[in-house]
């Protein structure tokens, strides 16, 4: 509990100092990303007080939340969407950030039931148009945000993006403030938007200069992670 209760606060401290150092004193939350962590360990975090948690492989984030019943965990998914899982998707989580094409958010908003409130969605977009990475593309985003937006089921949040990896914090910074430009273009366009989930273990305090508003850790939170042969094919967002 302690060792996790002091890296929870250190991540927090520096949450501050970034926000202080570019003058916001608005709410920077922290999604926790909890992929191959266990159980256990999931546990600790929220008895340290942490709530938000991002899963990026179905299968092991439902058997997680199964386990998990008992906590009042707000459950995030933040892993490429195929088609044929968007139905649990849908079901078992409160927000999914990387909705990246019409069909995806056809089916979630298909498959999200009436007894349910509306499923929180963001806009994952590939702004450094790396092949190997899921998004749409720049151009893309206005057509599928309207598609979204009148769609009952869901409630279209904002945008999501993994940038391309480097330690340079000028490079990191140009590259978020890509996205956070989109993000204000939508808005002037009369799209609600009110979440920029952007910034990672590597990168955050570049992020939250830029104007996120959500930053996903995970290893700088929990250690290094101890992957299971079938989660090893997904390398897209080790940095998280």
């Amino acid at each position: 509990m302690n060792t996790f209760y002091d890296s929870l606060q250190a991540i927090h401290a520096r949450i501050a100092q970034a926000k202080a150092q570019v003058g916001r004193n608005d709410t920077v939350q922290l999604c926790a990303v909890s992929k191959a962590q266990s159980v256990e360990k999931i546990r600790i975090a929220y008895e340290a007080g942490q709530t938000i948690f991002g899963e990026n492989y179905l299968q092991e984030a439902i058997d997680k939340q199964a386990q998990l019943q008992d906590c009042a965990i707000e459950w995030h998914f933040i892993g490429p969407i195929q088609s044929n899982k968007t139905q649990a998707i849908a079901q078992h989580f409160a927000w999914v950030h990387s909705v990246d094409r019409i069909k995806i958010a056809e089916r979630l908003a298909n498959a999200r039931g009436s007894q349910l409130p509306p499923l929180n969605v963001c806009i994952q977009i590939n702004s450094s148009e790396e092949s190997s990475k899921s998004g749409a593309g720049l151009s893309d985003i206005a057509v599928l945000a309207e598609v979204i937006r009148g769609l009952p089921a869901l409630r279209l949040r904002g945008l999501m993006s993994i940038p391309a990896p480097t330690k340079d914090i000028t490079q990191q910074r140009a590259q978020f403030k890509q996205v956070h430009q989109a993000y204000l273009a939508l808005q002037q366009q009369g799209f609600a938007l009110d979440t920029l989930s952007i910034g990672m273990s590597d990168d955050f305090e570049a992020a939250i200069a830029e104007g996120a508003t959500i930053v996903r850790i995970g290893s700088a939170l929990f250690g290094a992670r101890v992957y299971h042969q079938t989660n090893t094919t997904n390398s897209l967002t080790e940095h998280q």
